[in-house]
């Protein structure tokens, strides 16, 4: 049984009252909204999902805190120069830092829920050489887990960047493999998800499964064979 219901919509009101107020004055009088509508329920969130990613890779963490699964709002003021808080609250599911990962990215403006995909290079990035030996395989990825025209494609940069708001795998994937920093997500208004009920677990997990088999082409020399393994042993839920 799991204690998440859904994240208030207070959350929204607090991350909107912080963009006003960004100081560490107002942000310690303001506190105890902050651990009961982000803290309190962002590691609810994590507990309730650990079991769906236990299922799919036991090696991605989903401890319930800060600095594996949760960011802090704080910035390290000892590398940043401005305000001293992020007015937005990220929720990610990865094996490392940069790994390629899952997320919940919440602003007063938008949710976004989808898979970061490091792809700048390196012993553990598998992705653009997956993607060359294997072309064919990840566009049917796409038309299986319905995922051309239902997400949209970003590059991280220093901010996200929209580069399509609807991705077609067949005419973007050269496009794809030439960004570095991959966001492949579903976005919505806060107003327009049920962010505060327990669907929005639901709704997140259905998404998560949907998008593992790209995580496979990331972080797997063999990714057919992780997806195998998924499609084959992974839970009947959706």
């Amino acid at each position: 049984m799991s204690d998440f219901n859904g994240f208030s919509p207070e959350l929204i009101n607090f991350l909107k009252d912080l963009r006003e107020n960004n100081n560490r004055d107002w942000f310690q009088e303001n506190r105890a909204r902050y651990e009961e509508f982000l803290v309190k329920p962002a590691k609810e969130f994590v507990s309730a999902i650990a079991p769906f990613f236990n299922n799919l890779d036991p090696q991605i963490r989903t401890a319930p805190k800060f600095n594996q699964t949760l960011m802090r709002l704080n910035h390290d003021m000892r590398f940043h120069k401005g305000d001293p808080y992020r007015t937005y609250f990220l929720i990610h599911f990865g094996k490392f830092k940069l790994d390629s990962e899952f997320y919940v990215y919440l602003n007063p403006e938008t949710v976004q829920v989808g898979i970061f995909i490091n792809n700048s290079g390196g012993k553990t990035n598998y992705f653009n050489k997956n993607i060359f030996q294997y072309r064919r395989e990840f566009e049917k990825i796409f038309d299986k887990y319905k995922l051309n025209r239902n997400y949209s494609l970003f590059k991280l940069d220093r901010e996200p960047v929209l580069v399509k708001s609807r991705i077609n795998i067949e005419k973007h994937l050269d496009e794809l493999t030439e960004l570095k920093m991959i966001l492949i997500q579903k976005v919505k208004p806060p107003t327009k998800i049920k962010l505060n009920s327990f669907s929005f677990l639901t709704a997140t997990m259905k998404i998560f499964h949907n998008l593992y088999p790209l995580y496979c082409f990331a972080v797997s020399p063999d990714p057919l064979k992780k997806i195998k393994y998924f499609e084959d042993y992974s839970w009947e839920i959706f």
